[in-house]
């Protein structure tokens, strides 16, 4: 008897609503010359604060601020210099100060790595979390990653 097959679950630039390009560094490298396990995160964060940060789609609103908890990854393949990367970033899911993106980092169309990040809304002041405004639910619905079923 075969085993069930498995659904290919690799993923896709398309299904990324929010999209950014980024250069592989030199610096980036290790002694191994592909990109240093490491850095991944910076380019996920990369993708994370140029969306949440940026005025324009109202993520941040003032007094507010977001603070990582948890990011996991997922190394596909190795990463070389030089070269470009394609960042995509996605909401997943949405907790009542939480918020749950899906990312990855492509390379010449293929996924090399990719990440589940969850930040948390705080108050500035106090630095505790604090619910998700109705401003800032709304205002992430254009970024729900497709498949992810919005909430």
């Amino acid at each position: 008897m075969n085993a069930p097959s498995r659904l290919d679950t690799t993923p896709r630039l398309e299904d990324y609503p929010y999209r950014l390009s980024d250069n592989v560094r030199f610096g980036d490298l290790d002694p191994n010359q592909h990109v240093n396990n490491a850095v991944y995160a910076t380019y996920f964060e990369t993708g994370r604060v140029t969306l949440m940060k940026s005025p324009q789609y109202g993520l941040t609103p003032p007094g507010l601020a977001w603070i990582m908890v948890r990011l996991d990854i997922h190394f596909r393949a190795e990463l070389h210099w030089p070269g470009t990367i394609e960042l995509g970033l996605g909401v997943a899911k949405l907790g009542r100060t939480s918020v749950t993106f899906e990312q990855a980092v492509f390379s010449e169309g293929r996924c090399v790595a990719s990440a589940q990040a969850i930040a948390v809304m705080i108050d500035e002041a106090s630095r505790r979390p604090t619910p998700l405004t109705d401003e800032v639910i709304r205002n992430l619905k254009p970024w729900w990653r497709r498949g992810a079923g919005e909430q």
